[in-house]
């Protein structure tokens, strides 16, 4: 049976400029290219976990613009379901502003959350249906924490679903969040900012994942970028996940296609490592091409990491 995922969180048009390189303060730079597509932390992983086989569901929500239309059509044409699709009728969608390096492939990003930001404590109660017949929750913090933290006290009613927190962008995370999360998976750079550690060496990104855990939460999947990635699953010794070296084209999307890979490898059974493992491989893959859901692969493009 395919799992059922559920994804709360943020939906955004991505607004994509291809730049020699990252402008300093006040520079002008003329790029080589530019593209729009469809984003969101919480959208990406969405689209990912669906692309392998999942049954999902998205919780978010749209401005009245073109924007939101277009993106609520793409979750149809991805499979999704959209029955927990709220709009905003004053707001506008949320938009992410990257510039990414063409020579390096690494990106810089400005996120404008607009409707993100009006989901309410009200949407995901008239949401609790899709939420508690999920097998997994995925939720960011591109939406108000509060309403994250909503939305896992529903899930946690429901009684069976495992809740992953992916802490993006980094803030401040209320105790009971913690204590409804089951797995946290966090890059280096919000692991870093969540605990005030370093995460440079694999040493220093174990100490910071058993900081982690410190807080309550049972397993910790901290993502090294082209390093790779580290499992630390209570009292387990730390599983170390190297990447695939590649010559990124662009790492926009990676850690997203990472989560919901991770997501659907989980709620299909796989054991944590071995979804790690497999994680990483698809995330690795997703560089290679431009954007961040165009270039997610298919179920049928990675077959041989879901067996």
């Amino acid at each position: 049976m395919a799992p059922r995922i559920c994804m709360v969180g943020s939906s955004n048009m991505d607004l994509i400029a291809r730049v020699p390189r990252v402008p300093a303060p006040g520079e002008t730079l003329i790029g080589s290219r530019f593209q729009t597509s469809f984003g969101g932390k919480g959208a990406n992983q969405a689209v990912m976990a669906a692309r392998l086989g999942a049954q999902v569901a998205v919780v978010t929500k749209l401005g009245r613009d073109v924007f939101g239309e277009n993106t609520l059509a793409n979750y149809h044409a991805q499979g999704i379901d959209t029955s927990a699709v709220f709009f905003d009728e004053q707001s506008s969608s949320g938009v992410a502003l990257i510039t990414v390096d063409e020579n390096t492939g690494q990106n810089s990003i400005v996120i404008v959350p607009g409707a993100n930001y009006t989901l309410t404590t009200a949407d995901i109660q008239a949401a609790s249906g899709v939420i508690q017949s999920a097998d997994v929750i995925m939720a960011q913090i591109e939406i108000p924490i509060a309403i994250t933290l909503e939305a896992f006290r529903v899930a946690k009613a429901g009684g069976k679903a495992t809740t992953i927190l992916n802490p993006a962008p980094a803030a401040p995370l209320p105790d009971e969040l913690l204590r409804l999360t089951d797995i946290i998976v966090p890059n280096e750079i919000e692991a870093a900012m969540l605990t005030a550690l370093p995460t440079g060496t694999l040493d220093e990104a174990t100490a910071a994942a058993r900081a982690l855990q410190g807080w309550g939460i049972q397993m910790v999947v901290l993502t090294l970028g082209s390093r790779g990635a580290l499992l630390v699953n209570g009292d387990e010794a730390p599983q170390y996940v190297r990447a695939q070296a590649v010559q990124a084209v662009d790492t926009t999307g990676a850690g997203d296609a990472f989560v919901g890979s991770f997501a659907y490898l989980l709620g299909s059974g796989f054991s944590p490592l071995a979804a790690v493992e497999r994680a990483a491989a698809i995330a690795t893959r997703s560089v290679l091409k431009p954007g961040a859901q165009p270039s997610f692969p298919t179920r049928d493009e990675v077959a041989e990491f879901l067996h």
